[in-house]
């Protein structure tokens, strides 16, 4: 059995300052192509009018629903493979992983319906001008409906992730930010042989390459040996395989759910002030992935170090992840802090935007990142641990039961330069509850081990 788990055993003996490195970097790295992919795609959508960027600025939250039911399957087969390596079960971990690949199709299947059906729709909730709904319908449908690249490859990323093995999903996320950089001006404005397609460009874009990611992880489990083995052949559904990748999974379906939710009911309050104020807030969206995407980057690699040392019951190694995880994190958001406050009209420039409630409204709430450490690293321990409830508790508190309430009631007060503060008071609030939460679960956790020793 220890042969089967080679490679994977790196996460129980590994120094962890050099493991959380070697695993975090390639998907930092890789999330950091992809912030840069946001920018890009968003800044040549821009250059085609300003009611293409508010288009797609209005499907952003839709597309952020897609995109929590990919990431909440593969970060809860994640969390569970892990976790049986950790406790030296490979067949099991293989069939877990299989299961994932499963419920990632068939959740591919359901939005191309949903894509097909619900997207002019929804685009006409936020916009009564005919070319805002017709560019808008067109981007979320064909980004929608043909999502089974993006959830296959999260997925099968995110399985290899939980052996350890960050450089095939780098790689595969490279592949798929890269040529959408390269295939979004091509497709959008039309050069060489390539057809002038206008918004839709952009969508198909965004298609093509992660059907071309997706290729690429899959061939690279097909040819290389890994310590956990996806097929759908000869696949027996176990209903508690299900059960528990969604228990950590459908947590962070939620969580992502409810962001979706929350920017939809966002859009709907400054629209009572500004049209143009939905359009700053997807600016800013785009903007702090470049702060936010190597943290969760950072996640990546740290998930399945504290899993694993979770299942082999090692406290020590499992601790020093989180603080480390934790430090990291709050580094690179206090960097990104001082980048918002110092230069806000540097980076709306890049959409031609440098008005003073855009200017404003990245300064304040730009805020929250330094709390937003705290709940991002506690939530991904929750998750790794298969506290994922806990993970959901906080996405609700801090975005239902605070952030929207907050946004409404300062809207009222103080109008629209109040709306924007509900970020800071949101993370600010949820920090202070969650921190000592998060060390009585460690501790009660371990004990826990220790009275079965």
């Amino acid at each position: 059995m220890k042969k089967d788990i080679l490679s994977s055993e790196k996460m129980g003996v590994m120094p962890i300052g050099k493991l959380l490195a070697s695993m975090s970097a390639p998907a930092m790295l890789s999330m950091f192509v992809q912030s840069l992919y946001n920018i890009v795609d968003s800044y040549f959508v821009s250059k085609l009018s300003s009611e293409a960027f508010q288009a797609v600025s209005i499907a952003f939250p839709m597309q952020l629903l897609v995109f929590a039911f990919a990431i909440g399957v593969g970060i809860g087969t994640n969390s569970l493979v892990a976790r049986k390596l950790g406790e030296g079960k490979a067949d099991e971990a293989s069939a877990t992983a299989s299961t994932g690949l499963f419920l990632a199709i068939i959740n591919a299947v359901i939005f191309a319906l949903i894509g097909l059906i619900f997207s002019g729709p929804f685009v006409t909730l936020f916009s009564d001008n005919p070319e805002v709904i017709s560019l808008g319908t067109t981007y979320l449908t064909i980004v929608t409906s043909c999502s089974a690249g993006m959830f296959v490859e999260i997925l099968c990323s995110k399985t290899l992730q939980s052996t350890g093995n960050m450089t095939i999903p780098m790689i595969s996320q490279l592949i798929g930010a890269i040529l959408n950089i390269v295939l979004n001006p091509l497709l959008i404005f039309g050069y060489l042989f390539f057809p002038a397609l206008g918004i839709a460009g952009s969508a198909v874009a965004t298609v093509i390459s992660q059907l071309t990611a997706m290729t690429f992880v899959i061939v690279m489990l097909t040819v290389k040996k890994h310590d956990v083995h996806l097929t759908l052949r000869g696949l027996k559904i176990v209903k508690q395989n299900i059960i528990s990748i969604y228990e950590v999974g459908a947590p962070t379906i939620v969580m992502n759910a409810i962001a979706s939710v929350t920017t939809t009911s966002l859009n709907f309050i400054l629209m009572s002030f500004s049209e143009a104020a939905i359009s700053i807030l997807g600016i800013y969206f785009k903007l702090q992935s470049f702060v936010f995407m190597p943290v969760f980057g950072l996640i990546q690699g740290a998930m399945p170090i504290m899993g694993y040392n979770f299942g082999a019951n090692k406290e020590k190694r499992f601790k020093y992840t989180f603080y480390l995880t934790l430090s990291v994190a709050s580094v690179i958001l206090v960097i990104g802090l001082i980048i918002f406050q110092a230069f806000p009209d540097k980076l709306l420039s890049v959409f031609d935007q440098n008005s003073d409630m855009g200017i404003y409204a990245l300064r304040v709430i730009s805020i929250s990142f330094i709390p937003a450490a705290f709940g991002i690293v506690i939530s991904s321990m929750f998750q790794s641990i298969g506290h994922g409830f806990k993970s959901l508790i906080m996405s609700l508190l801090r975005q239902m039961a605070i952030l929207l309430p907050s946004a409404f009631i300062f809207g009222k007060l103080f109008k629209l330069n109040g709306v924007w503060f509900c970020y800071p008071v949101a993370e600010i609030v949820c920090a202070l509850i969650f921190i000592p939460i998060a060390f009585k679960v460690i501790k009660d956790e371990f004990n826990r081990k220790k009275s079965f020793i």
